[in-house]
């Protein structure tokens, strides 16, 4: 596949970081995918766009790197205004912003976390600031910062902001700024038009929707029992040390389920509406780092969250519409990869129509899955203090001894980070840092 090289400007003193191999080669990816190399081509050259894409397949890094490729590295105001219409959402594109490492200021405001955390945050502007409609209105209407800087809009999942109520929120955004000179729409929803509210000489459609599908299996899991409990349980021993997300309509579906598993000591964690956002924030960190293998979801989680390598769904509930079908479906076989879709019924259930040809798969009598081999610690230091990935690196492999393959993955937050190690090895890491210094700070170590 070409590969596409933006020009930076002579002045850019961080022209390493912005290099689009030297991007690449830091999110370990070969090359960008058709739909990739096709929407930066249209955004370098400052056109608007509306993109259309199912979900996994790469939409964020599609808009972010031309943008972070754009930026004026000389302008102390924001530049780039990112709207997503859930906080998982944000919180996604300003992890990949941040993986992408260019240097430049990022900042995310969401409901759910105090508004004076976000006016300190956002005192020193970023060069890019993502967040809900309705967190990014209210700091309009107070006008916490300057409007004035910003040139590109995005309304990522724009048609899903306008479904959830935000349509006043977005208006009210959208007129402060007519001074933008670039906007971009995207979305996984086939049928969808450009709000009436979104002024555009001339927008450019990309509609990879039908031709970037990615490969999935459809299989039946049967279940003799309209309690379909049991089965569940047989199918994720049957499912072993795969990876997955179990989908249902209700949180107190969850909660029993939950409750079900533990009485097998089959490792999972929950993710709902009805939790804490750092909670949720956990349920997937250590989803990512592989300190868990199971997650127990509403269709909270069916948009906007960075859970690469998901092995397979199960609908332990069917959803009411096909959209939401789809966009469950969209959390596994991302990037082009394939992923198993499992549809857990009851032998008497009359499947809706937006249900896809699909195989019955007969359930083993596996044993349950053992502890997944990774766990994960808290340390109370972050981004805030100066603390890097490395700093917490050597802490670990110095301090505490592991070997490399000892040390997993390591995300820093502003005030905390999360490291995982092997599991083995988990509580004595633990008790060993527990009050080290690192960058002259004494952290905290936990499992958690």
């Amino acid at each position: 596949m070409s590969m596409l090289y933006v020009p930076l400007p002579s002045n850019n003193n961080m022209s390493q970081n912005r290099d689009l191999s030297s991007i690449l080669s830091k999110l370990k990816i070969d090359e960008l995918n058709k739909m990739q190399v096709q929407s930066m081509e249209r955004l370098t050259r400052g056109e608007d766009l509306i993109l259309l894409s199912p979900t996994g397949t790469g939409k964020t890094l599609a808009f972010l790197i031309p943008i972070i490729l754009k930026l004026d590295p000389d302008k102390k105001e924001i530049q780039t205004l990112i709207i997503a219409p859930a906080r998982e959402l944000v919180i996604q594109i300003e992890n990949v912003a941040r993986e992408i490492g260019s240097g430049y200021k990022i900042n995310a405001v969401y409901g759910g976390q105090m508004f004076s955390k976000d006016k300190i945050n956002l005192k020193h502007r970023p060069a890019i600031l993502i967040g809900t409609p309705g967190r990014l209105a209210d700091h309009f209407r107070r006008e916490t910062f300057s409007t004035a800087g910003i040139k590109t809009l995005v309304l990522d999942e724009f048609d899903k902001s306008l479904e959830i109520g935000f349509e006043d929120d977005m208006i009210d955004i959208y007129e402060q700024l007519d001074h933008s000179k670039q906007t971009i729409l995207t979305s996984a929803t086939t049928g969808v038009s450009i709000p009436p509210f979104v002024r555009s000489r001339s927008m450019v459609k990309l509609d990879f929707l039908t031709t970037s599908r990615p490969a999935l299996n459809y299989k039946l899991f049967s279940s003799p029992d309209k309690d379909k409990l049991e089965t569940l349980v047989k199918a994720l021993c049957h499912l072993g040390l795969q990876r997955g997300i179990v989908f249902c309509n209700y949180k107190e579906s969850i909660t029993r389920i939950s409750e079900k598993l533990e009485e097998y000591e089959i490792p999972h964690d929950s993710y709902h509406g009805s939790m804490e956002q750092h909670d949720r924030e956990r349920t997937i960190l250590k989803f990512r780092n592989s300190s868990t293998r199971v997650i127990i979801a509403t269709d909270l989680a069916a948009r906007g969250l960075d859970i690469p390598e998901i092995d397979y769904i199960i609908h332990y509930h069917l959803p009411h519409r096909a959209e939401e079908f789809i966009h469950r479906n969209g959390r596994t076989a991302r990037m082009n990869t394939s992923g198993t879709i499992y549809i857990l019924s009851w032998s008497e259930e009359e499947l809706p129509d937006f249900i896809p040809d699909h195989d019955s798969e007969t359930l083993s009598s596996a044993d349950i899955p053992p502890l997944p081999v990774m766990k994960t610690l808290y340390v109370s230091g972050g981004r805030k203090d100066k603390i890097s990935k490395g700093d917490l690196a050597g802490l670990f492999m110095k301090q505490a001894e592991l070997e490399k393959d000892e040390l997993g993955i390591i995300e820093i937050k502003d005030e905390c980070a999360f490291v995982a190690v092997t599991r083995n090895k988990a509580e004595l890491v633990a008790e060993q840092l527990n009050n080290a210094r690192v960058k002259k700070r004494k952290v905290r170590v936990y499992t958690i």
